[in-house]
């Protein structure tokens, strides 16, 4: 059974494509078949396989003194990953959940999930022109002026390749590998049985969260697999940035519509090189000033637009040539309601000005976060500046997140918080800022910095630094 749901906006029309257009399939998770039987197999017998030649790898090294891996866990987490790639793209995604929720998972798979962050090999470039020219329906010669065979980059949904558009314009298009949609379906039902039996026999699967993980990562994929829903996220976050008119500094590609479909983005080409080139970012660029950059303008769309980039990874964020810096990949997406927006808006007043977090009680109280509508706001917001305070006002490069995710789990199981997954992917993206923030701005404090949130609290920015006597950049 399939069921479908519109995910952009509700428009008759957008971008010159009906609305129907951007509508996701949502394919049953929890159908199962001899299909799903026999994928179920393959995946067992394959991390057997993997697991059982690093740890044999591990046992050998370790009697002749020369182990690669410090202990068996490091080494079966190795297995894991190598079963990963092995498994094809939905399981190296997997592997990118994994690594970018460190605090959720033990520290050795998280730090081996890290390698599924790299390229991935391409599908052939007979395939990708295939897709293209099926979406588009004309030849790409046709098409454009070029196009390159040979991808800039492949990751475990879709590949990059160059061309030039009639009119001289560099681009790149995002093509969606073929047959990617059912591969994923089939490979996530059998990862959620695996889960569940994973579940029932240990209890690290449970503290993890496996099956939660898996309906996660489908929640991810459904919506990532029609590419005219990123494509309308990535142009609604390029028109957010021209709105207070002093994010000049920061781009977003330009969706060039004329050559998308639902397995193809087309998009203006930039040039640069990936954040995590500390050394190169260091000689080009005012480090500390880029990471404020960035971080003010994605908070800008988590607090006052609603809608703001949720995989801030390296391979995503770019110093470009001209020195302005370049958010790319919209494929995942965090939207959030007003509601929510005056919660986060709630914490970062806090942070930056009063320290009283009751405020940030009540617009929990007001999202129904807590089913005790005795508690007192005062405590509970005496309770959150002890766990939140660290996390927005201290120097990011003293933070241990993974330790501080762990509080706030713990803070929202003792007052039963019930699911906040907005909140959550926010979180991550936070742990991305610190791993940058830790490279290349040690000393920065997130939550006391006035400039991130002078398009937020205008007025209450203005009056503290002019009380501060300081001056805020451009």
């Amino acid at each position: 059974m399939s069921t479908r749901s519109v995910s952009a906006r509700p428009d008759d029309d957008l971008h010159g494509f009906p609305a129907s257009a951007f509508s996701v399939d949502r394919p049953s998770l929890d159908r199962f078949g001899p299909v799903e039987a026999l994928r179920i197999l393959v995946i067992a017998m394959t991390f057997i396989a993997c697991a059982a030649r690093r740890f044999g790898g591990y046992a050998l090294a370790a009697a002749f003194g020369r182990r690669r891996e410090r202990t068996v866990r490091s080494a079966l987490a190795g297995g894991a990953v190598d079963g990963f790639e092995r498994l094809g793209p939905m399981f190296v995604k997997l592997g990118q959940l994994i690594a970018s929720s460190s605090g959720a998972f033990p520290r050795e798979l998280s730090d081996a999930c890290l390698r599924c962050l790299d390229d991935v090999p391409p599908a052939s470039a007979v395939r990708a022109r295939a897709v293209v020219e099926r979406d588009l329906g004309r030849p790409i010669a046709e098409l454009f002026t070029s196009f390159d065979s040979v991808p800039i980059s492949a990751a475990s949904v879709a590949q990059v390749h160059a061309c030039v558009l009639p009119d001289g314009r560099e681009a790149v298009l995002k093509i969606q590998r073929p047959g990617i949609a059912r591969r994923m379906i089939v490979d996530l039902r059998a990862a959620l049985v695996l889960a569940r039996l994973l579940h029932w026999r240990f209890e690290s699967a449970r503290i993890a969260n496996a099956v939660g993980v898996v309906r996660d990562l489908y929640e991810l994929s459904v919506a990532e697999v029609n590419f005219l829903v990123e494509a309308d996220r990535q142009h609604r976050v390029r028109e957010q940035l021209g709105f207070f008119g002093d994010n000049a500094d920061v781009v977003v590609p330009e969706v060039f519509w004329d050559f998308c479909g639902p397995r193809v983005l087309c998009m203006e080409r930039l040039r640069g090189v990936p954040l995590d080139r500390f050394d190169d970012v260091r000689a080009r660029a005012d480090a500390p000033m880029l990471i404020r950059r960035m971080v003010k303008v994605w908070l800008e769309g988590v607090t006052v637009h609603g809608l703001f980039h949720g995989d801030v990874h390296a391979g995503n964020l770019w110093l470009l040539d001209d020195g302005r810096l370049a958010m790319l990949d919209y494929g995942i997406v965090g939207e959030m309601s007003e509601p929510w927006r005056a919660l986060v808006r709630a914490m970062f007043y806090a942070s930056a000005f009063d320290g009283d977090f009751t405020p940030v009680a009540r617009a929990m109280r007001e999202l129904d976060l807590f089913p005790d509508q005795s508690a007192d706001d005062e405590a509970i917001g005496a309770q959150l500046a002890m766990v939140a305070g660290p996390i927005l006002s201290g120097e990011l490069a003293d933070m241990d997140l993974r330790t501080i995710t762990g509080l706030l789990l713990d803070f929202g199981k003792d007052r039963g918080l019930a699911g906040p997954e907005q909140l959550i992917l926010l979180g991550k993206q936070l742990g991305y800022f610190e791993r940058y923030a830790v490279a290349l701005a040690p000393n920065w404090r997130l939550g006391r910095d006035l400039y991130l949130l002078r398009n937020i609290f205008p007025e209450k920015v203005a009056a503290e630094a002019a009380r501060q006597g300081v001056s805020l950049p451009s």
